[in-house]
Order: C-alpha cells, then structure tokens, then sequence
C-alpha cells in the first residue's frame, strides 16, 4: 500500500508499504477523510517526539471499516467510523489509573505516527476497535468527522483540565483550529468573558462565532498589558495555552488570579526549559495550578462530542478553510499547516 510518511528529521515523502495484520481485537480501515495535523509539523521539522524512519504520518481521520478481527463485536465491514488521535491498549495500569492517554507509558496512548504507522495511507490498523472506533451520525459529513478525531477533543481537553465554570473570565492563547475549541469549550461549560489571543484574521473572526468576547492580537504590543487594561487590573480565572511559544507561560503566570488555574493543550515541539516567575507564582505558594494533557481517546468520548454535532450544539464547518481531494493531496495539505497561510484554518483532504 501507499503512504505519506516522515522518512527522517526534515523529510517526507511517499513510500510502499505491506498492508498492516490486524489481530483479532483490531480493525482493518480505509480512510474517507483525513487532516495533517501541526503536530505532524513538530514531529517532523522539529524533531519533538526524536528521529522516526519511514513513519507513515496522520492521527486524524474519518475512516470505513474493511476488515475486523474475529472478536469485534460492535463494528463490520462497511461501517462509517471515527478515529480517535488517541487509541490506547485499555487493558494497562495506566488506563486503570485513569490515565489511558499513557497507557504502557508517558505519550502511548498517542500511538498513530508515534509508535505505529499513522492514517496517511491507503489502509490502517486500528488497535482493540470496539474501545477505540466510534460510528458516524448519518447527518455528520466526514470533513466535519475528522474535526472529532483531535481539534474538538483537544481543545475541550484544554477547557475541562481548566475546569471552567459558569461566569468565569478565561483567556486562551493561540487560535487555530485547536484554540478556537477551546473557546467553544469554554463558552459550553459556562465561561462569560473570553479572550483569545491570535493574530491571523480569520482565526479572530471565527473566535468570535465560538464565543471569544474580546480578541487580542500580540503584534499590537504585550499581551499582559493589553488584556489588563480590558480588565482594568483584574486578573483572570483560567488561561488556556493552545499555541504560541514557550512565552506563553510567562504570559499565564501574569494573568491567572490566586488559586487559578493555567491548562496547556499546546505540543511543545521545541525549546528545553519553561520559566515560572517566582513572583507571579506567589514565591511559590499561590496556590497556582499548572496542568498540561493530551487529549482524551476512545470510543465513549467520540460518542458524546459527535453528539454535540449531530443535534447541532457545535458547528465546526467554519474550521474547514481549505477542502482538498485524494490521497495525493495530503503533502499539500501538510504543507499549509507548516506555512500557515492567512485564511487558513484547517486543511481536509477526502478520498
């Protein structure tokens, strides 16, 4: 089979593969859509997660089931399924720990175009399917699908760690498409005045259909000062970290109250240390919470946010910029996460 794989640090190319075996827990599929993710740029072109050789890339699709194992019970051949970014082993300590995002150790729940071949290619393994695939709604497109697979559940993730209530002020910082859920995340669990910190227009704009209420460009001078003066001094209840650099925290020390709360959701791809002001962490004793969190996988929480689609409490069409036909079209589509032109959002590409 053909797949577009990162061949070493700094390449990627399409390469011939044998088709994957599938054991009898698992699930043989064919992608319908997928979405290059700016995390396949930081493994790529940043080395984040170390050298891989011939690692087909992509964690984000809409897939139809071809072939499963002798002990599925719940899906066949034929079927319309999500794909989780996330597809633990669930039988592990971690996952019983509650943690199945690292399930078998730190980052192994992620194991598309980490540990195993990813869903850039004619056909992919899906492990212990019946945990880890869910079917799609009938009135769900599988552009919008593939919004389920890491944009919508990362970005709540960011909103959920930050535990959000009803009537909070909430900043999140980076708007693409990972960061403007989390202002969708942030206005569903009750958030009253969210800023959102991006500089690219049409993430602006959309941040607002999301529910941002105040926009915040950082190359109209610093972001502290901006957001301060709106609060007139007042700090914030929760920043959410969905993008930008390792400055971002120096950024969220400043702002979040006594007893906040700073949820990152960002794939620090690069730099080795991130500093924590003394000061704005109350010398330590402020009782400031620092959470970072891959997003959650497997099939309950595929079911609960395609719900919020199927009964119309979520659109993510406006996330969909840049719409791109067949398999060959992923290079493209990896290209335009990687150089970030000013009216995208996010690439899909259908088969």
């Amino acid at each position: 089979m053909k797949g577009f794989a990162m061949l070493g640090l700094n390449k990627v190319g399409w390469i011939e593969k044998d088709k994957p075996a599938i054991g009898p827990m698992d699930a043989m599929v064919k992608p319908l859509a997928v979405s290059p993710c700016t995390s396949d740029v930081h493994t790529v072109w940043e080395g984040a997660i170390g050298d891989r050789h011939n690692l087909i890339l992509g964690h984000e699709a809409v897939a139809e089931v071809v072939e499963v194992g002798a002990l599925v019970k719940d899906f066949k051949p034929g079927d319309k399924v999500i794909i989780p970014a996330i597809t633990p082993y669930w039988e592990t300590v971690e996952c019983q720990m509650g943690y199945h995002q690292h399930s078998g150790g730190m980052l192994l729940g992620w194991q598309f175009s980490n540990v195993r071949d990813g869903v850039f290619s004619e056909y992919f393994q899906v492990i212990q399917a019946d945990g880890n695939l869910a079917l799609l709604p009938e009135n769900v497109s599988v552009e919008e699908g593939v919004m389920l697979s890491d944009m919508v559940p990362t970005g709540f993730h960011g909103a959920d760690n930050a535990e959000v209530a009803y009537g909070e002020t909430v900043v999140v910082i980076g708007i693409g498409p990972v960061g403007l859920m989390a202002v969708a995340g942030s206005n569903l669990r009750g958030a009253a005045r969210i800023f959102a910190v991006g500089s690219r227009e049409i993430c602006q704009n959309t941040s607002k259909l999301y529910g941002a209420t105040d926009l915040i460009n950082y190359k109209n001078g610093d972001v502290v000062t901006q957001i301060k003066d709106l609060t007139k001094g007042k700090l914030v209840d929760k920043v959410i970290i969905a993008g930008g650099t390792l400055e971002a925290f120096e950024w969220a020390l400043k702002l979040v109250r006594p007893a906040g709360t700073i949820s990152n959701i960002n794939y620090l791809g690069s730099g080795e240390y991130i500093k924590l002001n003394r000061i704005d962490w109350g010398l330590g004793m402020g009782h400031i919470k620092i959470i970072g969190g891959l997003m959650p996988g497997g099939r309950k929480n595929m079911e609960y946010l395609s719900n919020l689609l199927k009964y119309g409490k979520l659109d993510v069409k406006p996330l969909l910029t840049h719409r791109l036909k067949g398999l060959s079209e992923i290079e493209k589509g990896l290209y335009l996460m990687k150089d970030k032109p000013r009216d995208l959002i996010k690439p899909v590409v259908t088969m």
